[in-house]
């Protein structure tokens, strides 16, 4: 059953744009994403200031990053079909709205839960942003080719956004207090609502999904209760009664949600989407990937701060080649994509990235500069480049009515893997700092490294089997049982 409006129908379709219109939507629907992407790594370099000033443990500082990913990843698949129901703009400027004032009340936290309170209304805003944005630009842009590069440039802005965080916010947090890393948020939020008032037309699905509730209720269950497992099972054990009961929650609910989806006539997820072997390849590269990008930035920025006693701004600036290659590689990635399709992009970022992982995993407090500096142009050479073949691996092949749920899949699979990479490598590094074998916090990093490394393995082999002629037919029959009659002649793109 169709989620997003269909070009056909007039009602839910895009009026006739100039293309200097067109641009103008695809530039303030990026603007939300900047600040969404923003924020998911901004925080990162803040995090020992905040743990000074809140008092936070280092679980504390985990769920700082995870309670705004979790409840993001949780309800971008609904905020997508409420759009689609009541209006894209609409839902677009409550979502700014909500993320805005978020971000307001995160700069005037005064203790550790209120943080994490205000950051969990962060993510309720955030989640009504990317996939109605991209619902947006997909019905904004309807001639294939100029879709694609629209989604490139889209794909790229993920990339540059997150790669900025730790630059910016190492500036800001330096220069004026790590309460500054909200305040960013606050003219850009405000500007797009304006600019989204103005210029974005009003679109609505001519038949919107019903709402899922127990299908939502599953989703949320399963990714919070794996979260606190992962998170809290340093502090509690691995083998207790609560981690092992978190745990299989999370199992019952993912067993009760797959055949439960699969009954439904509009599920909150369509796994036949995942009949596509592009479309289920990009899921897992995404969730890859951004497990790969939150690790990383997570167990770095201690390392620098706490191991090396760097401070804030110094420790985003030793950043800055890896932001730098992101910046320049993000927007030739999405022309590569458009040009020569996602194989080449995929291969280098997976290959990138995992040679970055390989070289930390020699991380010591006396890791010459010049191999950290080699390993962060890596890292933003492979991240830089993963962007674009994700979201347009996702959307590729789709009916254009389906596109915006395909990407909503795409960004919750990024807010999964963001969770699962600072839940599972923060946990065990945990692990090997505070257990009975206690070691120093660089040699503890080296598990994170490793498995930063497995997830680029797996982005490559994935890069090669989702691109090959087998992959792209099971996409075309997925479209053909996706696409509703009218719209089968459709061209595939």
């Amino acid at each position: 059953m169709p989620i997003t409006s269909r070009t056909t129908a007039p009602p839910a379709a895009a009026p006739a744009l100039s293309p200097r219109r067109r641009l103008l939507v695809l530039a303030i629907c990026c603007m939300s994403l900047f600040i969404v992407g923003l924020d998911n790594t901004i925080v990162n370099i803040a995090l020992p200031a905040i743990r000074h000033d809140l008092n936070a443990s280092f679980s504390g500082l985990q769920w700082i990053i995870d309670a705004y990913t979790v409840v993001l990843a949780s309800l971008l698949m609904l905020a997508g079909s409420t759009g689609d129901r009541i209006g894209r703009r609409r839902t677009f400027q409550t979502g700014l709205t909500l993320f805005t004032l978020g971000s307001l009340m995160c700069s005037l936290a005064p203790s550790l839960g209120w943080l994490v309170a205000a950051r969990a209304l962060q993510a309720v805003g955030g989640s009504m942003l990317n996939p109605v944005a991209m619902s947006i630009i997909t019905n904004t842009f309807t001639e294939p080719r100029e879709r694609a590069r629209a989604i490139g440039v889209w794909g790229g802005v993920v990339g540059i956004s997150m790669a900025l965080g730790p630059l910016v916010g190492g500036s800001l947090v330096g220069s004026v207090g790590w309460q500054a890393i909200f305040w960013i948020n606050i003219p850009v939020g405000v500007a797009a609502f304006v600019l989204c008032a103005l210029f974005v037309p009003e679109s609505r699905a001519p038949r919107p999904r019903r709402v899922d509730p127990v299908g939502q209720v599953l989703v949320i269950v399963l990714l919070a209760t794996l979260t606190y497992a992962f998170i809290e099972a340093p502090a509690a054990g691995w083998g207790s009664p609560r981690t092992l009961g978190c745990f299989a929650v999370a199992a019952l609910a993912l067993a009760v949600l797959a055949p439960y989806e699969l009954r439904r006539a509009e599920p909150l997820i369509d796994l036949r989407f995942f009949r596509s072997a592009p479309f289920a390849g990009a899921t897992v590269i995404a969730v890859c990937a951004f497990a790969a990008l939150a690790g990383f930035l997570f167990v770095n920025t201690l390392y620098l701060q706490d191991v090396l006693g760097l401070s804030a701004l110094h420790a985003g600036l030793y950043t800055l080649p890896m932001a730098g290659l992101t910046v320049l590689c993000a927007p030739l990635s999405g022309r590569i994509v458009g040009n020569a399709g996602p194989r080449i992009p995929l291969l280098v970022a997976g290959t990138a990235m995992g040679a970055s992982g390989l070289i930390m995993t020699t991380l010591s407090a006396d890791t010459p500069t010049w191999l950290l500096m080699v390993a962060y142009v890596l890292f933003g050479l492979g991240f830089g480049t993963v962007n674009a073949p994700i979201t347009n691996t996702a959307v590729s092949g789709m009916p254009r009515a389906q596109a915006g749920v395909a990407a909503a899949v795409a960004s919750t699979s990024r807010q999964i893997g963001q969770s699962l990479g600072v839940a599972v490598i923060g946990s065990l590094v945990t692990s090997a700092v505070v257990g009975p074998f206690a070691i120093g916090f660089p040699a503890a990093s080296h598990i994170g490294w490793w498995i930063i490394a497995g997830c680029s393995l797996v982005i490559v082999l994935l890069g090669i089997l989702t691109t090959t002629g087998w992959a792209r037919r099971s996409a075309v029959r997925t479209a053909e049982r996706l696409a509703p009659a009218p719209d089968r002649m459709a061209d595939p793109s």
